[in-house]
């Protein structure tokens, strides 16, 4: 008795006709027929009765049937397992992620997932939210690391929040601090020379609506730049920009950070992947890690809601 006998018989079963069945599992039907019969000839008994051209199960196939489903289910339910466990073993995950959360938060979560799982290729894209969308409802990643709150037309996308967390100034630790005790009023930023991101850029978006907000225009310096270049100069004197604390942080030296006063600007990280398919194996694997990564970077975040966007 072989599985491919058992498909062929529970098709025949279902449709009572063995020419759709047939065409159901993409064999001809002489062929069908003729497993069909290799079945009944094994088991000693007839499984269907064919009088004048219909098909009815005999008592033998009806005890059949339900038996022959679950061996089905059961081989793939192995089937499924094995594969699961073999994309453990290799195998890719298609990561967004925006530039700040590269930055900060994927080195360490990347480095601990490829110790545990070296096999699994990581292709990660690196982009601004609205990209990092579409490129999810297109089907060209399978996570992606997201500034909520969501563009208004995203595609049905299933997103758990990562962390929360402040957006901080950076400064060149060669000159003064900016700002008035020990902090920054969005305010004070219009007498302050920034380093400003590229377009495209969360944070660019933020900060400028910020300035806006409080009824003026920011001065760039320089602008156009991706993170690293960004913080190199400030480093080098060139002005201030707003990042997120957990890049601050890992700035090395030569940079001052100060915090925005009260009610100061937060960003929300999530995690995202879309709602009509379910990540990789490997993917639901790093989305656990990811997950339980999140607390302990941001717990020099302040707790709270969703705020605005950030890098």
């Amino acid at each position: 008795m072989h599985f491919q006998q058992l498909a062929y018989f529970v098709a025949v079963a279902e449709a009572r006709h063995f020419t759709r069945a047939a065409e159901e599992v993409h064999v001809s039907q002489p062929s069908l027929s003729q497993q069909i019969k290799a079945l009944e000839n094994e088991l000693g008994a007839e499984l269907f009765s064919r009088a004048r051209g219909n098909i009815a199960l005999t008592d033998a196939g009806e005890a059949l049937l339900p038996l022959a489903r679950r061996i089905l289910a059961d081989a793939d339910t192995a089937r499924h397992e094995v594969q699961e466990l073999v994309q453990l073993r290799r195998g890719r995950i298609r990561l967004g992620a925006t530039p700040s959360v590269c930055t900060g938060l994927l080195p360490e979560v990347l480095r601990a997932f490829h110790g545990t799982h070296p096999g699994i290729q990581l292709l990660i894209e690196e982009g601004g939210s609205h990209d990092l969308v579409r490129q999810l409802a297109r089907g060209a990643l399978d996570l992606a690391l997201l500034v909520l709150p969501l563009p208004a037309a995203s595609p049905a996308l299933t997103t758990v929040e990562l962390l929360h967390e402040d957006l901080v100034v950076v400064s060149s630790a060669s000159r003064p601090a900016p700002g008035r005790r020990g902090s920054v009023h969005v305010a004070d930023l219009e007498n302050e020379p920034l380093v400003m991101f590229r377009h495209g850029y969360d944070l660019r978006e933020l900060t400028v609506a910020a300035c806006r907000a409080e009824g003026f225009e920011p001065s760039f310096t320089v602008e156009g730049g991706e993170m690293d270049a960004v913080l190199g100069f400030v480093r080098a004197g060139l002005g201030i920009a707003v990042v997120p604390h957990m890049v601050a942080v890992r700035a090395g030296q030569g940079l001052r950070t100060t915090p925005l006063a009260s009610p100061g600007l937060r960003r929300t990280i999530a995690l995202a992947h879309r709602s009509d398919v379910e990540p990789p194996r490997a993917a639901r694997e790093l989305q656990r890690m990811l997950l339980g990564a999140g607390p302990p970077v941001a717990s020099s975040a302040t707790a709270g809601g969703p705020g605005p966007g950030g890098g």
